[in-house]
């Protein structure tokens, strides 16, 4: 069975999170998905990331390697694929160990676009920036997505 990778950018960056989410998955390194922005979106329940196409923006990301029970949970997790949908993309990784560049296939979960814009709960918020604190991830970037997300009244 071929190697399944995954694209993080939000709750999944929190370590801790993903260990008891996701049992078999480890680590192999971190990304930028260049034209690519975050955003705060959701429902009802909350709102939550996302990442919506945008020349000249990029979004860190952590890549994980998943086994196929890990992906089954990703995915009821994810509310695949009423809430989330996949997409899978190339992507360059710098490995966590070695720092050496390897391409692989990925795939990741967006939102669906119509879902509206809105404010995450502290606790949301709290847990991707934890994961974004362990993999140096700047923090401003989180700080732009909500206020990019808020929405407009007129």
């Amino acid at each position: 069975m071929p190697k399944r990778y995954y694209i993080a950018y939000g709750s999944n960056l929190n370590v801790e999170q993903m260990k008891y989410r996701c049992p078999d998955a480890r680590i192999i390194g971190t990304a930028t998905l260049d034209g690519w922005t975050l955003l705060f979106k959701g429902s009802k329940t909350g709102s939550y990331l996302t990442i919506e196409q945008k020349e000249g923006e990029i979004v860190p990301v952590a890549v994980w390697e998943v086994s196929p029970q890990d992906e089954s949970r990703l995915d009821r997790y994810e509310g695949y694929p009423h809430f989330y949908y996949k997409k899978e993309m190339d992507i360059s990784i710098k490995g966590i160990r070695t720092g050496l560049i390897r391409k692989r296939r990925a795939f990741v979960y967006i939102m669906h676009e119509e879902r509206p814009l809105g404010q995450p709960t502290r606790g949301y918020l709290n847990a991707c920036a934890q994961g974004y604190y362990f993999f140096g991830f700047d923090t401003d970037r989180l700080i732009q997505a909500v206020h990019d997300s808020k929405e407009v009244s007129l």
